[in-house]
């Protein structure tokens, strides 16, 4: 595990001076597999046109199948960002607190946060991966934290979410969106839920968007919390892949 500070100043000197003038992208998440469900489905309707037996169920499998793509894109890039603004006005942060955001990625959350602590702190930490969400990689999350003028409040490190380099009780409060269920084995989701419950001071909070079953997991593991669905602007393709909120308080 690499620890990798990233320096803003060079990206919130451009802001500053008006060179980033496009708002935040967050690219897509798992782009390899909601461009599969994609072509699946026109391939489906394409073969439905084709076919003389079986052209009804081919042709409604193809719609189910783009239908549930649209569903998907609406959620990684609109529905996911309106369901972490209605969660974090809900959080009620007041503005000092120091918030850390495991699998960050290109900064969906972190900026979301970043916005509601103008006295306070936001931290990213993701081991990049492309295949997790598209472009994703530091200097993506740098330059939208600029381009929605946090930069001053934000910043991100490489780290593993089972090992994170951070001190006992560093933070008020840990969020993670869609991210802890990417860890291959179930020794690992859970190691990096002990590691957020560490870093967190007593008293704070732990906020993770996460599929029910492993979400429920989470729960268990800790003690407390009921994870419930945040609906269909979360659904990545319908209800089977509707995510669920998780809300833990640390004892003091």
């Amino acid at each position: 595990m690499t620890d990798s500070p990233i320096d803003l100043s060079r990206l919130a000197a451009s802001r500053r001076t008006g060179a980033l003038g496009w708002p935040p992208r967050y690219g897509v998440d798992a782009p390899a597999f909601v461009a599969g469900l994609g072509v699946a489905g026109v391939a489906s309707c394409l073969a439905a046109a084709r076919r003389r037996r079986g052209r009804v169920a081919m042709a409604a499998a193809g719609g189910v199948l783009l239908a549930s793509t649209g569903v998907y894109l609406h959620t990684t890039l609109r529905g996911k960002l309106r369901v972490w603004e209605r969660e974090l006005d809900r959080a009620g942060l007041k503005g000092d607190e120091r918030l850390l955001d495991l699998g960050c990625g290109r900064g969906a959350v972190l900026i979301a946060a970043a916005t509601r602590l103008p006295s306070g702190r936001a931290v990213g930490a993701d081991l990049w991966s492309g295949k997790d969400q598209s472009g994703n990689g530091p200097e993506a999350t740098l330059a939208n934290a600029a381009a929605a003028g946090v930069a001053d409040r934000v910043e991100v490190h490489t780290a593993d979410m089972t090992a994170l380099p951070f001190a006992d009780g560093s933070f008020d409060v840990v969020t993670s969106a869609l991210a802890i269920h990417n860890i291959p084995s179930s020794e690992g989701r859970l190691r990096a839920v002990d590691e957020a419950m560490r870093v967190l001071r007593p008293g704070g909070r732990l906020l993770v968007a996460d599929l029910w079953p492993m979400a429920r997991k989470y729960a268990a593991h800790l003690g407390q919390g009921a994870p419930r669905p945040l609906g269909p602007e979360y659904w990545y393709g319908g209800p089977w892949a509707g995510i669920t909120f998780l809300h833990v308080i640390k004892e003091r």
